[in-house]
């Protein structure tokens, strides 16, 4: 929004033209999110307390959850106000990822709002199938936007790092694959979210790795000096991403052990959609798994769980999502969340050195 007046600044005071720079914006994005988060966060967290916006606690979970019955849900909500503020302040709303990037995080905070509300009414929510085709609805609505909206070869690559040839052009096929994308990365999160702080700390660190590969990407010297694809600006969605992680980082502030309010489907959906996105934005969807890795083993564990129990009649793990089996071991939660942190620290350092090892 403040792009929209620039040149009426700039011709009452030159200094004004610093607002261009992506990096100057990026950093007041976080800034402004993070405070946005931290102001709203009390007064909300208060109105669902008093309007019963409550989680309801499975029977089946470790009996350590059991205390936190009562603990207002939806907290996404806050995380959403923030990072849709921010990016309406900060970022050049006629770009076309912008748009994207919103109308996706809009789209699947929807559909986790109405699994939350009805999971308040009836303790179930939606069926899983329903959700699923409602996402597959979402995510192939998008990703034939963006196809319908190619400029440019480079923005329907498929990339595999550590090598410098290997470039595939996916043709048609890049809407099928980017659904696909969007709807892992979204339940991935969603199955991550189970204990105080576990997910968005990992949203926040993912959002900032892939944040780099947004700025080099749409920087075409950097982009050809590093060898990775040149997306005309793609760079703008550093202002987003700075949004995604001041929300995270003031959303954080309350959800941290012990949490004060829960992210909901509708936070973890909505932001798992966002960061799948980005990935695909700027071309780096094997990146994201390689960052996300926390992400991958909470999904995998639960397709591992499911599959052999149907098969064998037998669990591999104690508990699934894989973080709930550590629990079953004895570990205390902040202990689980913490050294999850830290791998997920591990893997964007590690998905961030693939920009030179090629």
């Amino acid at each position: 929004m403040i792009l929209f007046f620039l040149d009426l600044l700039i011709s009452i005071n030159a200094n004004f033209l610093v607002f261009e720079y992506i990096t100057l914006r990026a950093i007041l994005s976080i800034i402004t999110a993070l405070l946005i988060s931290l102001i709203l966060g009390p007064y909300i967290i208060k109105s669902f307390s008093n309007n019963n916006l409550s989680e309801v606690i499975r029977n089946d979970g470790p009996s350590s959850h059991i205390n936190k019955s009562g603990t207002p849900t939806m907290g996404g909500l806050l995380i959403l106000s923030s990072l849709l503020v921010t990016t309406l302040l900060w970022a050049n709303l006629e770009n076309k990822y912008i748009q994207y990037l919103i109308i996706t995080t809009l789209l699947f905070a929807i559909i986790g709002f109405i699994d939350d509300y009805i999971k308040l009414k009836s303790r179930k929510g939606i069926s899983a199938s329903f959700k699923i085709i409602m996402q597959i609805f979402a995510a192939t609505f998008i990703s034939i936007l963006m196809f319908s909206q190619i400029e440019l070869v480079q923005e329907q690559q498929f990339i595999i790092p550590f090598f410098k040839h290997i470039i595939l052009d996916l043709g048609i096929y890049f809407i099928p694959l980017s659904a696909l994308v969007i709807i892992s990365t979204s339940n991935a999160v969603n199955l991550t979210d189970g204990l105080d702080g576990l997910a968005i700390m990992p949203v926040v660190l993912v959002s900032g790795g892939l944040g780099v590969f947004a700025y080099l990407t749409g920087n075409i010297n950097f982009s050809e000096y590093l060898l990775i694809p040149y997306i005309k600006d793609a760079g703008e969605i550093t202002i987003f991403i700075g949004a995604i992680v001041g929300s995270g980082l003031g959303f954080l502030w309350f959800n941290t052990y012990p949490a004060q309010v829960f992210m909901g489907d509708v936070g973890a959906l909505s932001l798992g959609a966002a960061v799948g996105l980005i990935a695909i934005i700027v071309r780096q969807e094997i990146v994201l798994i390689i960052m996300g890795g926390i992400f991958v083993l909470e999904a995998m564990s639960v397709i591992i769980q499911v599959l052999s129990y149907k098969v064998r009649k037998k669990r591999v793990f104690l508990m699934a999502p894989f973080h709930h089996h550590f629990e079953q071991k004895g570990w205390a939660e902040p202990k689980v969340v913490v050294r999850f942190w830290i791998i997920s620290f591990i893997l964007i350092l590690v998905g961030l050195a693939t920009l030179k090892l090629r």
